[in-house]
């Protein structure tokens, strides 16, 4: 799941890393929530194209989006055969800059925060798809959704899932959507590596999506880590001198 993101890299620093023609101006964002505009890359005529949509994909097909559940990820192992997701994996795949994610670690009836980012600092790009509603009077929105894959080890410390991350020598690839089918697109779609991240407890002020500011990612004490193993009993026994009573 990742239901907040964040992305404060310059403008200069996305067009750099993501190559695509436009030059946007967009102020740094510290707490990007569900509806509100997710940037996108996605390929126009053989050109990477910057674009803006409201994150919580919308099926071309749906007749009351405000009948429809908000579609905010979706699991990379089944969008390919999914009815709301097929369309977009085949014909609009993109991809989400992102400087990082929100996660929260549910323990003892109480929930931390992290902000999960690259160790190395930096961009990443999060697989995404994206689609057009037109609504019967002709207006249009472009919606959009972040594909996730099971967590590495080191986000399954806080999450069971994480965003689906892309290496640069892989964007071609998932945004070829002429050449590089759905099944093959969903193949490149993995946990990313170990060392690609580190997790920072912070506090509950990114809870609110109205606190968009540097202060949702300062580090606080994390006050709801499970506590130290206790240590495994043992006993004598005549043949080795010890063994573990849990196996």
């Amino acid at each position: 799941m990742c239901g907040r993101m964040t992305l404060t890299a310059t403008p200069d620093e996305v067009k750099l890393a993501f190559g695509y023609a436009d030059t946007p101006n967009f102020p740094p964002r510290y707490n990007i929530a569900p509806t509100q505009p997710l940037a996108i890359v996605r390929q126009v005529q053989g050109r990477r194209r910057f674009g803006l949509v409201r994150w919580g994909l919308i099926p071309a097909w749906v007749k009351d989006p405000a009948a429809f559940t908000l579609l905010v990820n979706a699991r990379a192992e089944t969008a390919a055969e999914k009815p709301s997701f097929r369309g977009p994996m085949r014909h609009h795949r993109c991809l989400v800059p992102a400087s990082g994610f929100y996660e929260w670690r549910r323990h003892d009836g109480s929930r931390q925060a992290f902000f999960i980012r690259p160790k190395q600092g930096g961009l990443v790009a999060f697989a995404g798809l994206f689609e057009t509603w037109s609504d019967p009077a002709g207006g249009e929105i472009d919606t959009g959704l972040i594909l996730t894959v099971p967590a590495n080890r080191t986000v399954s410390a806080v999450h069971d899932r994480m965003p689906a991350v892309l290496a640069p020598e892989l964007f071609d690839a998932w945004l070829d959507t002429a050449h590089v089918d759905s099944r093959a697109a969903s193949r490149l779609l993995q946990p990313a590596p170990e060392d690609q991240f580190e997790l920072i407890p912070v506090s509950a002020r990114v809870n609110t999506f109205a606190n968009d500011d540097a202060a949702v990612q300062e580090p606080v004490e994390d006050r709801g880590a499970p506590p130290p193993a206790a240590p495994r009993k043992t006993a004598s026994r005549p043949d080795d001198g010890q063994f573990d009573l849990f196996g």
